[in-house]
């Protein structure tokens, strides 16, 4: 692997302000974005919070993590061998910043330089067949002696044959829940196996045990890290399908193994080739379909896009908020849809958006499309 990659890191003030940022509730990579831009920086946002939320017709005060608990989970990484990595410092996976809405903070163990490999994405079902599982195996030792790396999510099954596969040759398991949380515990060891050849990544907190919505979020990013993705077995009602829809809408190549129309394990993968996945019988498939881009040089942003020019108009009044509220309902609609059919600057619907947000109003979509959340 190549040496790890030159450029600018945060201080520590800087790091604990953007920690204590994204662990806000209501602060998701797209907010967390919008702030910063906003604001110049995660101190400077966080300072300003209390207002924006009450803007939003937040119920009820937010919750800041303190200093005292970003520097607890800050020491608690340093003793499992772990650290935070923030997006535009050069450990930060290139391919990731390249993706709508990165999280803004991965907590990470191993070795960044894995991530300056072309990246494939496998996953499948955790219920495999043997044939499934060997497969996987072999995929990717294959593709690892190629120079390329191998992204899953260290569940049983599939995932964690493609880890052992890659294990020579470079392998990063990103996990739903802590770094502190690896799951299954039957796969402790692997975890272990793999931070110490290549890399194992999670954006959520220290201490905290996977949920069954946290998964989808898991998906995203082992379908971020990679150039294609592919799907060994999966059911019709897998979440590996969700990986391969979040794949597809990142623009990645997506590979499906055939397999028997009398085996279940084998519905989704077969669905996604109705659907237009790349047919994949070899590695060499996924090789020749992927050579294009790996051998390309990738124009990747460095740091948070630029924002529209807050500075330049007015903050929104209370009429601007009623209009943009009264566009927004529970369908999903672009934003730019809503800066046509209120007539309003973008800059003041961004900000009315991000209030509605930090109050825990607003929705956001594939698609920069956004819609208004109901209290039950």
């Amino acid at each position: 692997m190549s040496a790890a990659a030159a450029g600018p890191r945060l201080s520590d003030r800087q790091r604990r302000a953007w920690l204590r940022l994204i662990r806000t509730p209501n602060v998701g990579p797209a907010t967390f974005r919008d702030l910063i831009n906003r604001y110049g920086s995660a101190e400077n946002a966080i300072a300003m919070l209390p207002e924006l939320t009450l803007a939003g017709g937040a119920m009820r005060r937010i919750r800041i993590p303190s200093v005292d608990e970003a520097e607890a989970e800050m020491e608690a990484a340093d003793r499992l061998g772990c650290r935070f990595v923030c997006l535009g410092e050069p450990d930060y996976p290139p391919i990731l910043k390249a993706v709508d809405h990165p999280p803004p903070v991965l907590a990470m163990k191993g070795n960044a330089d894995v991530f300056r490999l072309p990246g494939v994405s496998i996953v499948g079902s955790r219920n495999a067949s043997l044939a499934g599982i060997k497969l996987a195996r072999n995929f990717a030792a294959e593709l690892g002696r190629e120079g390329y790396s191998i992204i899953s999510g260290l569940a049983r099954g599939i995932d964690t044959a493609a880890h052992q596969g890659a294990l020579a040759t470079g392998t990063v398991a990103v996990l739903a829940g802590g770094l502190d949380m690896p799951y299954p515990p039957e796969n402790i060891e692997l975890f272990e196996e793999i931070a110490a050849r290549g890399a194992v990544v999670s954006e959520m907190p220290f201490g905290w045990q996977p949920r069954a919505q946290d998964f989808p979020r898991r998906n995203r990013i082992v379908a971020g890290l990679g150039l294609g993705l592919l799907v060994v077995e999966a059911a019709k009602r897998s979440g590996s399908l969700i990986s391969a829809r979040l794949a597809a809408e990142m623009g990645r190549l997506v590979f499906a193994v055939p397999g028997s129309p009398l085996d279940p394990r084998a519905g989704g993968t077969n669905g996604l080739l109705k659907d237009g996945a790349i047919l994949t019988t070899e590695p060499a498939d996924i090789m020749q379909a992927l050579a294009p881009l790996a051998g390309a040089e990738r124009s990747l942003p460095h740091t948070l896009e630029e924002p529209p020019d807050f500075a330049a108009t007015p903050p929104p009044g209370d009429d601007d908020r009623t209009r943009v509220i009264e566009a927004l309902g529970p369908v999903p609609v672009g934003v730019d849809e809503i800066i046509r059919h209120t007539g309003l600057h973008p800059a003041q619907v961004f900000m009315v958006l991000l209030e509605l947000d930090l109050a825990g109003r607003l929705e956001r979509h594939a698609g920069a499309n956004v819609s208004l959340l109901f209290p039950d």
